[in-house]
C-alpha cells in the first residue's frame, strides 16, 4: 500500500514503552503514524529524544506542542476559579489535562488530514473515556484506535515481558533504568502515582517516590509568607514577602506556586477514588501549587461572595469536578457550569495573605475592594449595624420563630407516632 493511500492516524505519544510499541504496531497494521507529544509540564522531559525515538519507531514525524501556557490559563485556572475537587480530595490533575491534550491532538489530525486518533490508555481506566469523549465532542467524524481494547493487541501483549520482546525484535530502544513499581503521570498541575505496588491499598510508599514536594519532616523550620492577588477569581500576582519574589505571568506564577508550596510540604494526598468506569482505584497525588491557590481562592470568596451565590456555586463546583473527571469537558452542560462559575466570580477580587509551614497553609488576612464583610455590622460592640445598616437585633426573634415552624410541626408528628 502506497503512502498516499494509507490511512493516517495521530497517536498520543509519550516515548515510553507502551506507546512506542503501539506506534510500531500501527505501522505494521498499515497506518501512516504521526506521533504527537504534548508538553504540559512533564518534569525533565527530553522532547528532542522523544521526537527521535518516534521517528525511529516508524512515525512519519513527531509533533511536540508546548501547551503549558494554554494548560494553566484555560484549564488549571478554570479549576481553581471554581474550587474544583473530586470526592473531597482529588484536585483533578490528570483529568483537567486530558481535554487540553485532546483539543490539540484533534487540531493536528485535522491539519494533517488524519482520519484517526489513537492513545495508549488502558481499558480499565478513566483516560480512555476522557480522550475519546473529548475527541468526539470536537470532531464527530474522528475515529479512535485504542489498542489496549483491541483483542489482537491484547493477545499479543499480555504483559511487560511481551512488550520488551517486541522492542528487541524491532530494535526499539528501551530505557535501561530500572522501572519503578508503580506508574507515574506528570504535568504542571500534579504528579500522580498508581498501579503496581500501590494497588495494595494498605501499601506504604517510599519518600523517594515524590517529585514535586518534600515531606513535612524535611520542610524548612522557618515559614514562608506570601500574598496572592486575584481578579474575578483568577490569580494574577504572587508575592513572596519573605524574599521579595513577585510573579505575574500566569505560567510563571503557577510554576512558582508549585515551587514554594512543594518546598513547604504542601499538596500530598493518598486516596481510593471511584473511577467513572465503576472501578475503585488507589492513587497518590502531589498538587502543591493547585492546593495553595485553591485554599487562597476559597478564603477570598469568604469576604466578597454572597452567601446564596456561594451555596449555589459549591453545587456547581461539584458538578464541574464530576464532569471534568468523567471526560465531559466539551459537553454543553459543562459550558453552562463554567459560564455560571465565571458569573459568580465577578466580585472575587482582592488579596489573600498566607503563611506556609510544614504542610500547613495558614491564612493571615484578606482584603477586597468588593468586600461584603462589614466590621460594624459584624461587631459585638455595636448594637445595630452602624451608620450604614439598619439592623435591629430584636428582629431576630421573629426570624427564629418563622424558621422554627416546620421544626415544631415535625416534632409534633414524631410525638404522635412515637417514632
Amino acid at each position: 500500500m502506497s503512502s498516499a493511500t494509507k490511512p493516517k492516524v495521530v497517536l498520543a505519544y509519550s516515548g515510553g514503552l507502551d506507546t512506542s510499541v503501539i506506534l510500531k504496531w500501527l505501522c505494521e497494521k498499515g497506518f501512516d503514524v504521526i506521533a504527537f507529544c504534548a508538553d504540559v509540564g512533564q518534569h525533565h522531559e527530553d522532547f528532542e529524544a522523544v521526537k527521535a525515538k518516534a521517528v525511529s519507531c516508524g512515525a512519519l514525524k513527531c509533533i511536540v506542542t508546548d501547551l503549558r501556557k494554554d494548560f494553566v490559563e484555560n484549564y488549571i485556572f478554570e479549576a481553581v476559579k471554581c474550587n474544583a475537587i473530586y470526592e473531597g480530595k482529588y484536585l483533578l490533575g490528570t483529568s483537567v489535562a486530558r481535554p487540553c491534550i485532546s483539543k490539540e491532538m484533534v487540531r493536528i489530525a485535522k491539519e494533517e488530514g488524519a482520519q484517526y486518533v489513537a492513545h495508549g490508555a488502558t481499558g480499565k481506566g478513566n483516560d480512555q473515556v476522557r480522550f475519546e469523549m473529548c475527541a468526539q465532542a470536537l470532531d464527530a467524524r474522528m475515529k479512535t484506535i485504542a489498542p489496549w481494547r483491541d483483542a489482537e493487541f491484547i493477545e499479543s501483549f499480555k504483559g511487560r515481558k511481551d512488550l520488551l520482546a517486541y522492542c528487541a525484535k524491532h530494535s526499539i530502544p528501551v530505557d535501561a533504568k530500572p522501572k519503578a513499581n508503580y506508574s507515574i503521570d506528570e504535568n504542571l498541575f500534579h504528579t500522580s502515582y498508581e498501579s503496581g505496588m500501590l494497588e495494595d491499598a494498605n501499601c506504604t510508599y517510599e519518600e523517594s517516590m515524590f517529585k514535586m514536594s518534600v515531606s513535612p519532616k524535611a520542610a524548612p523550620e522557618t515559614s514562608t509568607e506570601i500574598d496572592i492577588e486575584f481578579v474575578k477569581g483568577i490569580p494574577v500576582k504572587l508575592t513572596n514577602k519573605t524574599d521579595g519574589t513577585v510573579k505575574t505571568d500566569p505560567l510563571e506564577l503557577f510554576m512558582y506556586a508549585n515551587e514554594i508550596a512543594g518546598a513547604n510540604a504542601i499538596g500530598r494526598i493518598d486516596i481510593v477514588e471511584n473511577r467513572f468506569v465503576g472501578i475503585k482505584s488507589r492513587g497518590v497525588y502531589e498538587t502543591p501549587g493547585g492546593t495553595l491557590l485553591r485554599d487562597a481562592h476559597m478564603d477570598l470568596e469568604g469576604i466578597c461572595m454572597d452567601r446564596e451565590v456561594k451555596r449555589i456555586s459549591e453545587h456547581m463546583a461539584n458538578e464541574f469536578a464530576r464532569l471534568c473527571y468523567n471526560g465531559f469537558w466539551f459537553a454543553p452542560e459543562m459550558d453552562m457550569v463554567r459560564n455560571s462559575i465565571t458569573y459568580s466570580q465577578r466580585d472575587v477580587t482582592g488579596v489573600v495573605s498566607l503563611e506556609l509551614y510544614k504542610g500547613n497553609i495558614i491564612a493571615r488576612g484578606r482584603t477586597s475592594p468588593n468586600a461584603l464583610y462589614n466590621p460594624d455590622l459584624a461587631s459585638m460592640d455595636i448594637e445595630g449595624g452602624g451608620d450604614d445598616f439598619d439592623y435591629n437585633p430584636s428582629d431576630a426573634a421573629g426570624f427564629i420563630r418563622i424558621n422554627a415552624v416546620r421544626l415544631k410541626t415535625y416534632a409534633a408528628l414524631r410525638a404522635q407516632t412515637k417514632d
